[in-house]
């Protein structure tokens, strides 16, 4: 158990260790800087400082859980795994927050990294693009979710009239749920939610604000499209598995079907979706920044527009004046909202409102 435990710490430990090195080089600790003084030595510095620090937290606090979770129950290993989870982020959010904090005195005391003219570049060809993979993909992970609803519509006087819920990791049974129509739904409606899901991702890594580098648009506008398209068939392609693992349980209501085979399936699955991500994340890098250049056209007396002042602790987007919805994480892979936009906090709480409500009316 506790090597499942332990494994499943990795995809969430590598990531923040190794953010600085995958965001933009115009960006370092959610502060906006010239691309040439990336690679001076006291960023660099700060970067493997930064690697260093929170390598040691997580062998620490995998040291702690593995010596602590020793002769616990089940239940309580599940309560110190989840205090080390939310121990390690707030811990690395912190020096995150005490690095960003040094990148900001630096940047005020070298006011030439904001001399040269500041200039937003916007190609007006981007929207004619393939950014991303065709919505329709998702009509296959919408296939399989009505088949398995409508299977289980015909074939619900098959079911019996309590079925496992929840297994432990020795293959016990923990949970019980009564056969109702309610009960037998949720796998197939948690299957059409999760591919709506997909599918408005795949939609966000289309409509995500246009960022190009005034000081090579060329490169940065290729390496962007790139960007986006990995992400859009990673998407397309983890949403079709986990469509497919949903279908274990739900079969399991008609087959016999080994209970260790439904615990260890979903882990497993967890687990290659993780270390997918993270290669995806370290030969694309943020906007494509780990792409290999095709095209380099260097104008060096440009620079990207400084909208620091818009980036609260670096990391959370607030501007009014900004149309946009989505846009670039600044300090990490992916995408985030412009907080100041409402239509963010709708879309924030809808989501999370169904994620929770769902299960909880079906279950």
């Amino acid at each position: 158990m506790f090597i499942f435990l332990i494994l499943m710490l990795v995809p969430l430990f590598i990531p923040t260790i190794f953010i600085p090195y995958w965001t933009r080089k115009t960006e370092s600790f959610g502060v906006s800087i010239p691309e040439e003084v990336y690679v001076q030595s006291n960023i660099k510095q700060m970067r493997k400082t930064y690697a260093w620090s929170t390598s040691v937290l997580a062998i620490i606090l995998t040291a702690i859980l593995a010596w602590l979770g020793l002769g616990m129950s089940e239940n309580k290993i599940a309560g110190l795994y989840t205090a080390m989870i939310f121990i390690f982020l707030a811990a690395s959010f912190a020096l995150y927050l005490f690095f960003h904090g040094k990148m900001k005195k630096l940047k005020a005391q070298n006011p030439n990294w904001v001399k040269k003219p500041q200039k937003i570049t916007i190609n007006t060809q981007f929207r004619h693009q393939k950014l991303t993979y065709s919505n329709y993909w998702f009509v296959i992970h919408l296939a399989i979710s009505f088949a398995t609803l409508i299977f289980t519509l015909l074939h619900f006087d098959d079911i019996p009239s309590r079925f496992p819920m929840q297994y432990d990791f020795s293959g016990e049974v923990t949970s019980w749920s009564t056969k109702s129509y309610r009960s037998v739904m949720l796998m197939p409606i948690l299957q059409i939610y999760l591919t709506l899901l997909m599918l408005f991702i795949n939609v966000v890594i289309a409509k995500a604000k246009q960022q190009v580098s005034s000081a090579n648009p060329e490169e940065s506008l290729q390496k962007n499209i790139i960007f986006r398209r990995r992400w859009s068939l990673f998407t397309i392609l983890t949403g079709l598995a986990l469509i497919l693992i949903l279908t274990v349980p739900q079969l399991s209501l008609f087959y016999q079907i080994d209970s260790k085979l439904q615990l260890y399936v979903p882990i497993l699955f967890t687990l290659v979706i993780c270390i997918g991500a993270i290669v995806l994340s370290i030969t694309t890098g943020q906007g494509g920044s780990r792409v290999r250049s095709v095209v380099s056209t260097v104008n060096g007396d440009l620079i990207d527009r400084d909208d620091d002042q818009h980036w609260k602790l670096g990391v959370f987007y607030f501007n009014r004046n900004d149309p946009a919805i989505f846009l670039e994480k600044r300090f990490g892979v992916g995408w985030t909202n412009n907080w100041a936009h409402p239509l963010s906090w709708i879309i924030l709480a809808a989501i999370i409102f169904l994620a929770t409500g769902l299960p909880l009316f079906l279950a």
